[in-house]
């Protein structure tokens, strides 16, 4: 999101192996110890979710945002997918995989074998997920599904997906994250 901004930015890594999101120094930032957090001058903003709109509002100038109540509505809709059916479906079967974390395997494969399909079907005839232009609404959905091969989820037959992340992916200010395959 910040790139898709032009904003300038320092990254920090937490170092999970020592717990550092459980430091007093990040707890402070972050009382429940959880990632991401941005720090805007002052402004502490906790939640992916919440980062994307704090950030789609105070500087994009309705350009990943909308005002009108329908694709508001849609978009509000599709971050409330990536905070809850992607988290508890793709996001815990990607750590039980790659982190060998205990998860309720079943559970979270229940979740996770409906969302290609919904997705793929939106999709249809659809450039984006909400209207005709790049939205949070995508930021937010993107990275599991181009992570979902670390969750042993095969999302090469569905069609749309896949020109939906070959979309995403070739934006000018598109920047690529670790385990994503170009």
């Amino acid at each position: 999101m910040l790139a898709f901004l032009g904003l300038d930015y320092q990254m920090h890594d937490l170092d999970l192996g020592v717990s550092e999101q459980s430091s007093d120094d990040y707890l402070r930032l972050n009382p429940f110890g959880q990632a991401p957090v941005i720090d805007d001058n002052g402004v502490i903003i906790r939640d992916s979710q919440a980062i994307l709109v704090y950030l789609a509002k105070k500087y994009g100038e309705d350009r990943f945002w909308s005002d009108d109540p329908t694709e508001l509505a849609q978009i509000t809709s599709w971050l409330s997918t990536a905070a809850n059916e992607m988290q508890n479906g793709p996001v815990r079967l990607r750590v039980h995989h790659k982190l060998g974390r205990p998860i309720d395997v079943k559970h979270a494969t229940d979740i996770t074998i409906k969302l290609p399909n919904i997705i793929n079907d939106h999709l249809t005839d659809k450039k984006w997920l909400v209207a005709d232009k790049l939205s949070i609404a995508d930021i937010a959905i993107y990275p599991y599904l181009a992570l979902a091969h670390e969750g042993q989820i095969d999302i090469s037959p569905y069609q749309n997906i896949t020109e939906w992340l070959a979309r995403f992916e070739a934006l000018p200010d598109y920047v690529s994250m670790p385990g994503i395959n170009l």
